[in-house]
């Protein structure tokens, strides 16, 4: 095994990630090395901006196939912003894009009004408070005693995910009366919107947990 993997493909905020995890003492080690992937004990697949691009990375590299056989093995996993949005089977982000199927389900582009009919801006920037979504109550996962902190993160994203399965987006915001999908999870893979690299204590708190699994 080689511990905390964060992989490196070339796509946004790894370093970032790798800070925070050294702030809570992490020794994480950031590689797109592929044996090193499928044999960590957990892994984290940060990244930011377009769907295709981080398809196109992961596909090029090889490291998609590594995600899979990793995903297999039952070990705890962790995607992080689009590190999270690849998970689905397809965004519509610029066109519709496969992404790696490891959670059923699509990633849309956030609605521009609420329900009410209220204007909301696109990309969703800011901090916001997690919320439980299907009276989810995040025992035994990174999310664990949020709800009860009641701190906010840090979000800035112009899609996000819509699992096929009701039940398996475990926290939301609320975007002016609109619900933004915050945090999924099917089985060992938990995937956050957020980042919480850019969270202060509240992200780290979360980081913390998915390193204790």
């Amino acid at each position: 095994m080689s511990g905390t993997i964060v992989v490196n493909y070339g796509i946004g905020n790894v370093f970032s990630v790798c800070n925070a995890l050294r702030a809570i003492g992490s020794e994480a080690e950031l590689t797109g090395d592929l044996m090193a992937i499928r044999n960590a004990d957990r892994l984290i697949l940060p990244g930011v901006g377009a769907f295709a691009r981080a398809m196109d990375a992961l596909h090029s590299k090889g490291i998609s196939d590594a995600l899979r056989e990793f995903v297999s093995t039952g070990r705890p996993f962790l995607g992080i912003c689009i590190g999270m949005q690849v998970l689905m089977d397809r965004s519509s982000e610029f066109g519709n894009t496969e992404g790696l199927g490891f959670v059923p389900g699509s990633v849309e582009r956030i609605a521009p009004q609420s329900p009410s009919g209220q204007h909301l801006r696109v990309p969703h920037i800011g901090w916001a408070s997690l919320l439980p979504s299907n009276g989810e109550d995040w025992e035994a996962t990174p999310l664990e005693g949020a709800n009860e902190t009641g701190d906010a993160v840090y979000f800035v994203h112009s899609y996000h995910c819509i699992p096929a399965d009701p039940a398996q987006r475990i926290a939301h915001v609320d975007y002016d009366g609109l619900e933004v999908t915050a945090a999924i999870r099917r089985d060992n893979i938990i995937g956050l919107q957020f980042h919480p690299e850019r969270s202060g204590r509240a992200g780290q708190r979360i980081l913390e947990r998915f390193l204790a699994t």
